[in-house]
């Protein structure tokens, strides 16, 4: 897995498993106090992350009993899902469907494309779509109307994420929306339906896993349209 004469390991960030870089030296590429990781070895977005939220993968896990794998496993998650507390800056309730939405425009217009991450336990699933010819504006809207429709039920707990200021903004600060009124009327007669929904502002590009992948997943979605 070498490119050029970086190398990448198997790590753990935040409770999930990533890539990160190595120098030829056999120590970690640094900037700014930060280290490089990314979510697939194949993937072309790298990030720069607090090297503090970086853990090795013990080498001896295979010769674990599945008792104490579990243990692990049910830990790790919860960690996880503990960071996602800290980053929203309010509590998850227990139960509860975490959404991370993102969108993506190259051109702003051009083509765009959304990205969602559902998570539910420790069951996920992903998004990544193209939606034609729009501004960031709209594909970010896009991604949490869409992600609203996936859902099969509306009792349950839901928790949006979305770094786009923009979006949290129309739809839950009564920001006058000169553009896309029938877009975000929709999105909004749709939130009144679920018993417990709140969108969570996060900022992006800090490191959030969640909100990490589903610009991952938007960002894709416009690169395989336009290739």
């Amino acid at each position: 897995m070498e490119n050029g004469n970086i190398s990448w390991k198997r790590m753990m960030f935040k409770g999930n498993k990533v890539w990160q870089a190595f120098g030829p030296d056999e120590k970690p590429l640094y900037k700014n106090e930060k280290v490089l990781i990314k979510y697939n070895i194949k993937q072309d977005y790298e990030y720069w992350v607090n090297e503090n939220n970086v853990e090795s993968i013990s080498q001896d896990r295979s010769s674990e009993s599945p008792v104490k794998k579990k243990i692990l496993n049910k830990a790790s998650f919860n960690n996880r899902k503990e960071t996602e507390k800290d980053a929203s800056e309010g509590d998850i309730p227990s139960g509860a469907i975490c959404i991370y939405t993102d969108g993506a425009s190259s051109g702003n217009p051009g083509p765009s494309g959304i990205g969602v991450l559902f998570r539910f336990g420790e069951h996920e699933k992903e998004l990544s779509r193209h939606i034609g010819i729009a501004t960031n504006n709209i594909a970010e809207l896009e991604a949490i109307r869409t992600a609203l429709l996936e859902l099969k039920t509306t009792k349950k707990p839901v928790r949006i994420f979305t770094d786009s200021s923009y979006a949290y903004g129309v739809l839950t600060m009564n920001w006058k929306a000169k553009k896309n009124p029938e877009l975000i009327n929709s999105i909004k007669k749709t939130m009144t339906s679920f018993r417990d929904l709140k969108l969570v502002k996060v900022k992006g590009h800090a490191g959030h896993a969640g909100n990490e992948r589903a610009d991952f997943l938007a960002t894709r979605a416009v690169k395989n349209e336009i290739k």
